[in-house]
């Protein structure tokens, strides 16, 4: 199976924790993440239309997934989520999003290669401190010893959070998701 192409039917869903709940109406926290650029991006200085899709982490072609990855419930789907924001780019920014932005808690060095590799128009955000996971209470798991985000995408206005897609399935859904609660004036 390539990192894009992956049957869902053969992967499991998330289920609904409820460890998303309180985020509706919270503002950004005053929190800095390092972009694939080497810039800090200040969330909570954001204006207008921001999307943050969050994720465990994207694969990459030379290392192997973690023992499992495919049946622990979220996991796979990162780089088909993030190449559908990288698809629908245009789309999104046409509609007003001023801000895409796609956060896990791997290296800058990691995400890089992934922005490089996948051509994306966006920067990713390393979250590798858990700052913003921990300032947000963000949902969680643990692979390998690691902890990792689970997939949950975040629509803020003028840094307060209007809407949260969680648990996100199948992920390369998501990036539509966010152009249709747009387009439904949330």
């Amino acid at each position: 199976m390539s990192l894009t192409d992956v049957d869902w039917s053969t992967i499991p869903a998330p289920a609904d924790d409820g460890r998303a709940s309180h985020l509706v109406g919270t503002r950004l926290p005053e929190v800095s993440l390092t972009a694939t650029d080497g810039t800090p991006v200040a969330l909570a200085d954001l204006s207008g239309l921001a999307v943050l899709f969050c994720y465990p982490m994207t694969g990459r072609p030379d290392r192997a997934l973690p023992d499992g990855w495919d049946q622990i419930a979220g996991a796979r789907g990162c780089t088909p989520q993030t190449c559908a924001y990288r698809d629908l780019y245009a789309d999104l920014s046409a509609l007003g999003v001023a801000h895409i932005y796609g956060i896990s808690t791997q290296t800058t060095d990691d995400q890089k290669e992934a922005a490089d590799r996948l051509h994306l128009p966006y920067p990713l955000l390393s979250d590798a401190g858990l700052s913003l996971a921990k300032a947000l209470d963000l949902p969680m798991l643990q692979v390998e010893g690691r902890d990792m985000l689970k997939r949950l995408t975040i629509i803020a206005k003028d840094g307060v959070i209007a809407c949260v897609n969680y648990p996100v399935f199948p992920p390369d859904s998501d990036a539509a998701w966010v152009a249709d609660q747009i387009k439904g004036g949330i």
